[in-house]
């Protein structure tokens, strides 16, 4: 059996055939997606159709990464997180809660998407910009230069 550190200690696990990253043999990896040789996918998440994992990026806990999704850099996506559609998640960020990326929307540069927050159509998220709670950043709307939305409601 081959196994693999995730960083809570060794695991049952395996290189995806497409791009040769770890995936853990808890995890689903469609055939069509890719994982890059330094990222990974552990615990139960899910990386389906075309979507891309690459750079030292990692999703795991129940996160969802799929349909032309991209995850890279060092960005990490957790918990019941979810990428989809055409989004882009790359550079130091942080997806995790609830919270959803999707459309073509882009979340880079040390920002955090977080709680049951959405980012969706074409709106970008970055330069350490966090974005929680029930927010919703949607159409052509960009968050930057440190500010927060949030949305307790």
């Amino acid at each position: 059996m081959t196994t693999f550190d995730f960083g809570n200690g060794p695991v049952p696990a395996h290189r995806h055939p497409n791009g040769g990253g770890w995936v853990a043999d808890t995890a689903t990896v469609s055939e069509t997606a890719y994982v890059g040789p330094d990222a990974w996918v552990s615990e139960g998440a899910v990386v389906s159709g075309n979507a891309k994992v690459t750079g030292h990026a990692a999703v795991f806990g129940h996160a969802m990464v799929s349909g032309d999704a991209r995850v890279s850099g060092n960005a990490v996506v957790y918990d019941n997180a979810r990428v989809s559609d055409c989004a882009v998640v790359t550079g130091w960020v942080v997806v995790f809660d609830n919270a959803e990326v999707s459309g073509n929307a882009r979340v880079s540069d040390d920002a955090w998407v977080s709680g049951d927050a959405v980012v969706t159509g074409h709106a970008k998220v970055y330069d350490y910009a966090e974005v929680s709670g029930n927010a919703e950043v949607s159409g052509n709307a960009e968050v930057s230069g440190n500010a927060k939305v949030f949305d307790n409601g």
